[in-house]
């Protein structure tokens, strides 16, 4: 069996999946999307599945529609990548498929921010990009005079996507959040991310620790990964005191940190399921 890894970096992460793939006797074929020419009329396909592994989702997205126009099983394919790596693209499917999550709202200008506010149940709040990863441009918001700051400097900022504000509820952690890593809607493996801090990415220094996987964790990760249409995910949950809830979920998952702690092999299960979507 051969698996196309595409990658724009080789990460810690991507030499653990060659590693894994070694182990169970399959053969990587490496992609750099770099020096790479996605043209169907000369591309020449010598895998059986595509894993995505590009750091960046726009890229990585393109790539999972070129394959996929060959008739190449992808991982994720390029509906899953779509839904996840748009943060609003994501709430908006938890709540259609009634999946536990934050509250949360889009608007376009300043106004309707302090409407979304006052409807999402007053300060704090958090406006977070609709793209984007490891917490960067992360915010949160105490009070009028913050709000009205933080979106005058993001709709000077010229993108397009700095001007659509998305908006959710602020959670108090226990300090701490959880991330599951969960494949074809089974939760693998869960990490308690902990932080003094109210941003707990592992990007941004959080300590790292085993979460036991009970039948709550289990129940709500494959709710959603049904929701957003399988595969390979990590998904951030909140625990509140209405129980479980998701926030965010990554189509292109970070797992260095998290095999040693859980005591997983989170690459090999990885390497197992691309084996599994050719053969089954």
């Amino acid at each position: 069996m051969n698996i196309g890894l595409v990658y724009s970096i080789i990460r810690t992460d991507e030499k653990l999946l060659i590693k894994a793939a070694e182990k169970l006797g399959i053969k990587i074929k490496l992609i750099g999307l770099e020096k790479t020419v996605l043209n169907p009329d000369t591309y020449q396909v010598n895998f059986d599945v595509i894993l995505i592994r590009s750091v960046s989702s726009v890229k990585g997205l393109e790539a999972a529609k070129f394959f996929e126009s060959l008739d190449i099983p992808v991982i994720n394919n390029s509906v899953v990548a779509s839904i996840c790596e748009n943060k609003f693209a994501t709430s908006l499917i938890l709540k259609k498929f009634k999946v536990p999550t934050l509250k949360f709202a889009m608007v376009f200008d300043l106004p309707q921010a302090f409407e979304a506010v006052k409807q999402l149940g007053g300060f704090p709040v958090v406006i977070k990009p609709i793209h984007g990863s490891w917490g960067r441009l992360v915010t949160k918001i105490n009070d009028k005079d913050s709000l009205e700051a933080v979106l005058e400097h993001k709709h000077v900022l010229g993108s397009p996507y700095h001007k659509v504000y998305y908006i959710e509820e602020y959670i108090e952690k226990p300090g701490r959040d959880i991330r599951a890593f969960v494949i074809n809607g089974k939760a693998v493996a869960a990490i308690y991310r902990n932080s003094f801090h109210w941003i707990t990415n592992t990007a941004r220094g959080s300590q790292v620790s085993n979460c036991p996987i009970n039948n709550n964790l289990a129940d709500i990760c494959q709710q959603a990964s049904e929701a957003v249409g399988g595969g390979v995910l990590a998904m951030d949950i909140f625990e509140t005191k209405e129980g479980l809830k998701v926030n965010e979920i990554n189509h292109t998952m970070e797992f260095k940190n998290s095999e040693e702690p859980t005591g997983v092999s989170i690459s090999g299960l990885i390497m197992k399921y691309c084996k599994e979507v050719v053969y089954v």
